[in-house]
């Protein structure tokens, strides 16, 4: 009975490896895919605005749709340094293997050698000679084991040796499939990130022509009144998941202490983990926060703000920050990157996750240098300041729970 209870944990466990690998091929098919659907956007926008008029590439539509582009190509040069970065490590452990092996292969020749040269020396042992050599029939015994064990494991030792080899040329391909792989992925890199720039370059100059136009104006005032109805909705999705997998947390706990077998890995639905229970206390920051970014001036104020341009009042769920170039955007305190999108208006939006329920968000950023997932540190670099028809503009927003707050309570005097 006990032998079969040990043949079945085996193969339960076995069993936990094989859908630990389906599994992981599922999500690499997933993620090849989610990235295929990415270039055909990107595509599908450059062809819409090629077939633009002159006149209607110098619209706040057309506006979006290279900022669309650029959050898009953003995204894939993460996902593709991301990949760069795995595929480092990859060689690395192959590397390791490698040397590991080579001094195993050393080993086994070193002690083969010295088994040939014996033979040579002194003949191969007669199995019947140590009968004529030795008067005590326990010595005789002991000798004639050690011979054969002896014996034994140097034929172990030339198997293992011709195995070790065929092994070590598989892990020598295997070495230079995997460099060519990253230097491909570097190159793919390297293009995504000069279509970037050529993207940033037309945005600008695209802006610098609508600056001039109130109506064109108007519209982003328009955008940006619909994305604070899409920030809540993000930030009442995140509340919901975060609630849900606090939920199937709890049930995985009661379900797993009225089960005492081995049960398959668990899964759930999420990719990233979001939880924040390790990070330090977000709630005591208050007054006394850094500011994201080193040098800028509240160039829109939270709660209702009047243009007297153009004679309208729209009310800020945070602060808008005016700089006066691309300057790197820093995480305000320990938290995990919970979403990462694009929303017109306010172009990439990035939101972290706190301790206590609490949320910060990016927007206007042009550069993004984060993924979902990632855990920052307080001062952790998120991505780079965007321009609008404004000019450079750092929108900031804190939030507990689905409650919104006036950011300046939170920073810092200046």
């Amino acid at each position: 009975m006990v032998i079969k209870s040990k043949y079945k944990l085996l193969i339960l466990f076995l069993l936990s490896f094989c859908f630990l690998g389906i599994a992981q091929q599922q999500k690499i098919k997933q993620k090849k895919e989610e990235l295929s659907e990415i270039k055909k956007e990107i595509l599908s926008l450059e062809n819409q605005y090629k077939q633009k008029t002159s006149k209607e590439k110098k619209t706040y539509a057309s506006f979006q749709n290279i900022n669309r582009q650029n959050y898009l190509l953003n995204k894939l040069i993460i996902n593709l340094k991301k990949q760069e970065k795995d595929k480092e490590y990859q060689i690395n452990l192959t590397k390791r293997e490698i040397s590991d092996l080579e001094a195993e292969i050393k080993l086994l020749r070193e002690n083969y050698t010295k088994y040939i040269i014996s033979i040579y020396k002194y003949g191969e042992q007669n199995e019947w000679s140590i009968f004529f050599d030795l008067s005590s029939m326990q010595r005789l015994f002991l000798r004639y084991k050690y011979l054969k064990e002896f014996s034994k494991r140097r034929v172990q030792d030339l198997s293992k040796l011709k195995l070790s080899k065929v092994e070590l040329q598989k892990l020598n391909i295997k070495l230079e499939v995997e460099k060519k792989e990253k230097q491909l992925l570097v190159k793919e890199k390297q293009n995504e990130e000069k279509d970037l720039s050529v993207k940033l370059k037309e945005s600008k100059n695209l802006l610098n022509a609508l600056r001039k136009d109130k109506n064109e104006l108007k519209k982003e005032i328009t955008a940006k009144i619909d994305a604070k109805e899409k920030i809540s909705g993000l930030i009442s999705k995140l509340i919901e998941d975060e609630k849900k997998r606090e939920e199937e947390r709890l049930a995985r706990l009661k379900n797993n202490k009225t089960k005492t077998k081995v049960t398959q890995p668990e899964e759930t639905d999420y990719d990233v983990d979001l939880t924040t229970a390790d990070f330090s206390s977000f709630s005591t920051l208050k007054g006394k926060m850094n500011w994201p970014i080193s040098k800028g001036t509240v160039f829109k104020k939270f709660g209702q703000n009047r243009n007297t341009k153009l004679n309208t009042v729209t009310v800020n769920h945070g602060i808008d920050i005016k700089v006066s170039s691309a300057l790197e955007v820093k995480s305000v305190a320990e938290g995990v990157v919970s979403a990462i999108d694009w929303i017109p208006g306010y172009g990439s939006v990035v939101i972290v996750s706190h301790k206590g329920n609490y949320r910060t968000v990016f927007s206007h950023l042009d550069e993004i240098f984060v993924s979902e997932g990632d855990k920052l540190k307080f001062n952790s670099g998120i991505g780079k300041v965007g321009e609008s028809l404004e000019g450079f503009i750092l929108h900031f927003e804190i939030w507990k729970s689905r409650d919104n707050q006036n950011p300046e309570i939170w920073l810092a005097k200046k």
